[in-house]
């Protein structure tokens, strides 16, 4: 029951219970774009009339998606865990499941305007921030020596810092806007996983990531006099 740190034994540490959370997590977010069916007018004018469905779920997949290949690069460099990581990896979780409730409501509300719009895209936003903040807590932690594989250098760990930073700003202005225009705040939420699409380092404390800093810095010393 204590904190103390173990090594890390599991054959796959990215496979354990957190990968079928992501999955399904992801899946049901498809739940929310059916239409009506026939008999409810134009299939087209159906489907546009579920465009929040459509707007939400694309913010959804994608940031689960990326938030995923961050956990699978992290998780698989660990060399020991504790409690303290467990509990992060579960408070992470907690806001992954969450995620789909959000979206959904999002979907159903966002059209109708008023305050339930932007209730509904604050709590949508207030999942993402969550999400974010329990991840860069799991970071934190590992970069106490020993705790992985192989550990990401000392100037680079506040770059890793701001790429974290960005989306936090970012979910903390939806919120802020939210309470003006409910599209607009979605629209900033959008804007995070764009950008993590296009930021060159993605995975943050993945072995392939630091062996090829690695490589390039004894490629660099190779070619100093």
């Amino acid at each position: 029951m204590g904190g103390a740190v173990e090594p890390w034994s599991e054959p796959n540490p990215a496979g354990g219970i957190q990968r079928w959370v992501f999955a399904v997590a992801i899946t049901l977010l498809a739940l929310n774009l059916a239409v009506a069916g026939p008999g409810h007018g134009p299939l087209m004018h159906q489907i546009g009339e579920r465009w929040p469905s459509l707007v939400a779920y694309v913010i959804s997949f994608a940031t689960i998606g990326l938030i995923w290949v961050n956990h699978h690069a992290l998780i698989g460099n660990l060399a020991v865990v504790d409690r303290t990581l467990a509990l992060l990896n579960l408070v992470l979780m907690f806001f992954v499941v969450l995620i789909p409730v959000d979206t959904a409501t999002v979907a159903e509300y966002l059209a109708s305007g008023g305050e339930d719009a932007r209730v509904a895209v604050i709590l949508y936003a207030a999942a993402f921030l969550g999400m974010g903040f329990s991840f860069a807590g799991m970071f934190e932690w590992t970069l106490r020596p020993g705790r992985l594989h192989q550990s990401v250098p000392e100037r680079d760990r506040w770059k890793a810092r701001a790429r974290f930073g960005v989306a936090s700003i970012l979910y903390l202005t939806a919120v802020a806007v939210a309470f003006f225009s409910p599209p607009v705040a979605l629209a900033i939420i959008g804007v995070v996983p764009v950008y993590y699409i296009f930021e060159r380092n993605l995975a943050v404390g993945s072995p392939a990531d630091v062996r090829q800093q690695s490589s390039g810095e004894a490629g660099r010393g190779q070619r100093e006099p």
